[in-house]
């Protein structure tokens, strides 16, 4: 009826089916080629061709700009983002929204690559100091690491403590001086700074050919030739001869690398005596040796942001850091009645040895708790089972998969040197898993800082209540820097972290992830009560009310720990003989710690002190576990009375740095707050002040520092010890404690005279 409607219908059909059938082309092209690219990123290596390493600085040093530039130039992702997100991506690394908002990062975050026909497995850690816990986890699991250097601020507060944490897991790391392209760059001094504040056997492997806009490239003093990198992102290398006016420098500076290795490498150091050139070869195993050994520090140049040096860094990760089988890794067989023995683990990929892994990560992902573990020894399979060797649960593993950021790749099977995450698995942090049960074997755990600042938080609505309780739930056991508790004088509920910027970030996170926005208070700093010098107790705890009763007695000294170990608290068991039942024993330190955890001085915990039990009384019908606890708590009670007691508060190594013209007044404003100068230094105009400053007197300092420098000066701090806080801040801490309890000062006086 109408010929050129069904004309047109048809041809608009035909139309749809061929681009249907292109569509349909396309997509399974697409998904062909992503399935090939999982598969080789997933592709298990020999052991000698895998690679676990850390990115680790101090804050804004280019961490995550510096992984995001690996992961492109190793075909892992197709296209680089900024880190602030300005083009509304943001880095792969950085998958958290606060992150790519405020352009830092808060999470430590995993992934994997393939350089070189080598697996890198790659955690980009944070900088700020409180976010510390993060990196300390990172470097517990990982064989090697890269440590940023900012070219202009180089050695800064939390390059020290990563060098720390680095030094306490005896990790290998090689050094990157990135940043060439800032303006002030000096990467000569920060390898002085290498040298003189971190103490490392350093020497460049790397020449910068040119500095700020004039760097172009770098020469490589190994293979004696210069290397530029060329095209808009860099991906084109282009090797060259040592430009003319730079031959003379190259080989002075080669000549001092080969002193540097030679004194800490034999095989190097023969040559150098018998007067040799070393090749190539013999100069990159001797470079092998000695940093796997922690000897030497290799120091490589670039600027990550304008894409020039990532490649040869690569290279000298596969080159210089070790591969899992060059580490060695212990573990502590504890069984009952037996003292602790210490093993080795077998590196080898293979299903022959039983498999042990470390829990060092918690994520809340979308399917449940997401587990990160690195594989030790043996090898794990989908639907295995595994025993957590600390409280003994069996448990199927159900989904197996390896991290890309946010993102999770299933796999079959994993083995010794990988890093993998898991489902479902109800474990704490540092836990360890195996899957024979008759393996009673502990890795060595995570050193987790105590908490140094507090703040009173509630939810900003009551009907928020439950999401509230989600959300610390989930966050206190993520991160166990990050503690929350309920102050019973007080009537209410405190949140204590490793700094403001801690504390804050989960206050947002809350809102953001629970829709439960929260009020914090005022911030808390975290003092301890310690002791001046010994004291001795003879407690006697004794009821009668009628049948069996009450009796405990227990006599000792409580005495003050070094000023080195003032965080920590110690029991002592000396008794001998059946006075006390060794069966007792237990019950006087549980009543110990319960006392230790709120002091009755101030309110804080106790720290800095040993308790020690030498003798004591038992009654065969009266003693039982309630009156040793009851003994033990008059006893720290009568040590309150009887001994002399002072007040710690927490110390923060601060650095300022700021334009000359501002010395002074910065100096002033840290001797306001009670700070004590440590050290001071000038660079081009600049100047940088190292300063311990007690935290108590460092809250709002931040806005001080932007107005008195016209907002060009910037500082960062970090915890450094507890140290006896002054009188007056003593005082008015214990007065502001007995207020809050109901005891006038006055009140105080009239019992003390």
């Amino acid at each position: 009826m109408f010929p050129h409607i069904t004309a047109t219908c048809l041809l608009r059909s035909a139309k749809c089916a061929l681009r249907h059938a292109r569509s349909s082309i396309l997509y399974r092209k697409t998904i062909s080629r992503s399935y090939a690219a999982v598969a080789k990123f997933s592709e298990h290596k020999e052991l000698e061709k895998i690679r676990n390493i850390g990115i680790s600085a101090h804050i804004d040093s280019g961490k995550t700009t510096l992984t995001e530039r690996v992961l492109f130039y190793t075909g892992r992702i197709e296209e680089m983002h900024e880190v602030k997100g300005k083009d509304s991506v943001g880095a792969v690394m950085d998958s958290m929204e606060l992150e790519r908002q405020r352009g830092i990062t808060i999470q430590s975050a995993a992934t994997y690559t393939v350089w070189k026909d080598h697996n890198v497995n790659i955690i980009d850690t944070p900088g700020h100091v409180d976010f510390t816990v993060e990196v300390e986890r990172a470097l517990r699991v990982l064989d090697g690491a890269v440590l940023v250097l900012c070219a202009v601020g180089g050695v800064q507060s939390q390059t020290l403590t990563v060098n720390r944490q680095m030094k306490r897991y005896n990790v290998p790391c090689l050094a990157f001086i990135n940043k060439l392209d800032r303006l002030g760059s000096n990467p000569y001094r920060v390898l002085h700074q290498l040298r003189t504040k971190l103490n490392h056997n350093a020497s460049f492997l790397q020449l910068p050919i040119g500095l700020e806009s004039e760097c172009k490239g770098v020469i490589d003093l190994v293979h004696q030739r210069a290397i530029y990198f060329e095209g808009v992102l860099g991906t084109t290398i282009r090797y060259d001869e040592i430009p003319s006016d730079m031959r003379a420098e190259s080989e002075d500076r080669r000549q001092e690398l080969i002193e540097s290795v030679s004194n800490v490498d034999e095989i190097l150091g023969e040559i150098f005596l018998e007067e040799k050139v070393p090749t190539e070869l013999d100069l990159m195993a001797a470079i092998r040796r000695s940093c796997i050994k922690r000897v030497f520090t290799p120091v490589m140049l670039g600027t990550a942001l304008k894409n020039k040096g990532v490649q040869p860094l690569l290279d000298a990760v596969i080159d210089y850091l070790p591969n899992p089988g060059e580490v060695v890794n212990y573990a502590h067989i504890e069984k009952e009645g037996k003292e602790r023995e210490k093993i080795i683990l077998n590196p080898a990929r293979t299903s022959a040895s039983p498999f042990a892994g470390l829990a060092f990560k918690l994520e809340a992902g979308r399917f449940g708790q997401l587990t990160y573990v690195r594989v030790y020894q043996g090898m794990l399979k989908r639907g295995d089972n595994l025993y957590n060797t600390r409280t003994r649960k069996k448990i199927r593993v159900a989904r197996l998969v390896r991290m890309h950021s946010n993102e999770m790749e299933d796999v079959n099977e994993v083995y010794a040197g990988d890093i993998c995450a898991l489902f479902g698995v109800d474990c704490a942090s540092g836990d360890t898993f195996v899957t024979e049960p008759k393996l009673e074997i502990a890795l060595e755990s995570i050193h987790i800082p105590e908490p140094v600042i507090s703040m009173a938080i509630r939810p900003a609505h009551s009907k928020d209540m439950d999401s509230f309780s989600k959300a610390v739930g989930r966050f206190t056991k993520e991160d166990p820097t990050y503690h929350i508790n309920y102050d019973t004088d007080n009537k209410e509920t405190i949140a204590s972290g490793m700094g403001e910027l801690h504390l804050e970030i989960y206050a947002q996170r809350m809102e953001r992830e629970y829709n439960c926005p929260v009020v914090m208070g005022k911030p808390k700093v975290s003092f301890r009560e310690s002791l001046l010098s010994p004291c001795e107790f003879d407690y006697l705890h004794k009821k009668q009310s009628g049948g069996s009763g009450q009796f405990g007695r227990i006599s000792g000294v409580m005495e003050p720990l070094p000023a080195t170990e003032n965080t920590k608290v110690e029991f002592v068991d000396e008794t001998m003989g059946t006075n006390v039942p060794k069966t007792f024993i237990p019950a006087i330190e549980k009543g110990f710690r319960m006392m230790v955890d709120k002091g009755l001085l101030s309110g804080h915990k106790i720290a800095g002190v040993r308790f020690i039990v030498r003798d004591g009384a038992h009654h065969i019908v009266d003693s039982n576990e309630i009156s040793f606890i009851l003994a033990a708590q008059g006893a720290v009670k009568e040590v309150y009375e009887n001994g002399f007691w002072h007040i710690l508060e927490p110390i923060m190594s601060v650095e300022i740095t700021a334009p000359d013209e501002f010395q002074g007044t910065v100096i002033g404003q840290l001797n306001k707050r009670h700070g004590i100068i440590t050290g001071t230094e000038g660079n081009d105009g600049w100047f940088t002040v190292y300063a311990e400053v007690p935290l108590n007197d460092m809250f709002g300092y931040s806005t001080e520092i932007r107005s008195t420098t016209q907002g060009k000066g910037e500082f960062s701090m970090e915890y450094s010890r507890y140290s006896p806080a002054l009188p007056d801040v003593q005082n008015q801490v214990i007065n502001k404690y007995r207020e809050s309890i109901g005891i006038s000062t006055t009140d105080s006086k009239k019992k003390k005279k």
